[in-house]
């Protein structure tokens, strides 16, 4: 059975990358996030391939809950209410 992700954060991130193939941290263990380093292993998570034609900002999904993989989709905002001080 896999592990639950680790939320990076509870808002996406809009990172440009170049055109090629990208590996999205699926697992939030990565020390590189977006991207996947690895940190998966045993977890019984797997990274996302995503492939760009050319360069171009992507708004990858950093709580991990996304509908679609790995661009965020807005599920941050459903998951995540903010609290009032």
């Amino acid at each position: 059975m896999a592990e639950e992700p680790i939320v990076c954060d509870t808002k996406p991130l809009g990172l440009e990358v170049e055109a090629g193939v990208h590996f999205w941290c699926s697992c939030g263990r990565s020390s590189h996030p977006p991207f996947c380093d690895g940190s998966h292993k045993g977890t019984g998570l797997q990274p996302v391939k995503f492939e760009v034609a050319e360069k171009t900002t992507v708004w990858w999904c950093q709580c991990k809950r996304t509908g679609t993989p790995p661009i965020c989709d807005g599920t941050h905002k459903h998951v995540w209410q903010p609290t009032e001080e």
